[in-house]
Parts: C-alpha cells; structure tokens; sequence
C-alpha cells in the first residue's frame, strides 16, 4: 500500500456519496444552497466557471508529515501557502501533501473534490482540521459536497456546527500572523 498505510485500512467502509452527504446535512439541519456545474479540478477552474456565485470561495489542502499525520487546512483560494512556514504552525511539522492514494483512503474523494465535507469519512477522525481565521468572516462559504461537479453554499457556523457534529474540534488559525 502507497504511503506506509496499514492493512486495517482495508477494513474502512465505503466512502459517502454526495447524496449521503446532502441528507447527512438535512438530517442534521444544516442549511446550504446547491449549485451543479461541469468538473472543476483547480482554482483557476473554478475562478473560470463560477460567474457570481457569492461568498467566500475556497481552497482545501490535505497534508501530511514524515510520520503520517495528517491536516486538512481549508483557506480561501488565494491564500498563499508556505508549507514550511505551516508546518512551524503545526508543532515543527515537515509538510508534504498527500497521495491521491491516501486521500481516497482517509477522505473519500479524488484530487479537485477535497472540502472539509470530506471528513465524513474520516471515520477514524485522524485527520486534523485547521480552518483560515479568515475565511470565517465570508457568509456563505462555497466548497464541494465529496463531487468536484457540485459546489454548496453553507454559513460558516453551518460548516462549524457539521464539523463539530462529527466530533472534531477544527482548529482556527490566523494565517496572516508572521511565521
């Protein structure tokens, strides 16, 4: 298996479907608006194809380090990123992003369908979520439901009050605090 990942993770369930997800976020009561759209794969895709969709739109990536553990950081799409400068904000981490291999085992999803919707099926809840301080302040928040060929529009309370539910206690970091 790529990465050093262990047999258990042969035992994992099926990911969600988008549609699980949809009525996971139903069930839980958790309002968000639903956009269909071709595959976007990147930013600059979606910066293409999204015309005036409104609220914050955003980039998410899946990190690991040397010893496996792993991040997902959501941010705003422009927000650039220095992997070195992170990994000092996450305890001297040397950060590498992870496999297409790793992110299906632990999130469910392809390259271009990353989003903290994703943690859904982290069932182990081993990933850490780290959310741009930010990006909170944009209402709504846009980021695809485990399918780069949809995008939802949720509240940022409605994202915190899905991450909390599944148990997670994301995160905030300021990113535009020096290194």
């Amino acid at each position: 298996m790529a990465e050093s990942e262990s047999a258990s993770d042969e035992g994992r369930a099926a990911p969600r479907t988008p549609e699980q997800l949809l009525a996971h976020l139903d069930a839980t009561g958790v309002a968000y608006d639903l956009h269909r759209h071709p595959p976007l794969f990147t930013v600059e895709d979606s910066k293409a194809l999204r015309g005036e969709l409104p609220g914050g739109h955003c980039k998410n990536l899946f990190l690991r380090d040397r010893k496996g553990k792993m991040w997902l950081l959501v941010t705003l799409e422009d927000r650039p990123i220095d992997l070195k400068q992170l990994g000092a904000a996450f305890g001297g981490a040397r950060l590498s992003f992870g496999s297409p291999d790793r992110l299906m085992t632990y999130l469910g999803v392809i390259p271009g369908a990353v989003s903290p919707f994703a943690l859904i099926n982290d069932t182990g809840r081993e990933v850490t979520v780290v959310l741009d301080k930010d990006m909170l302040e944009f209402d709504p928040l846009n980021y695809h439901p485990l399918s780069n060929e949809m995008t939802i529009a949720v509240s940022p309370s409605g994202l915190q009050a899905f991450l909390t539910g599944l148990g997670y206690a994301p995160e905030i970091l300021d990113l535009n605090a020096p290194g």
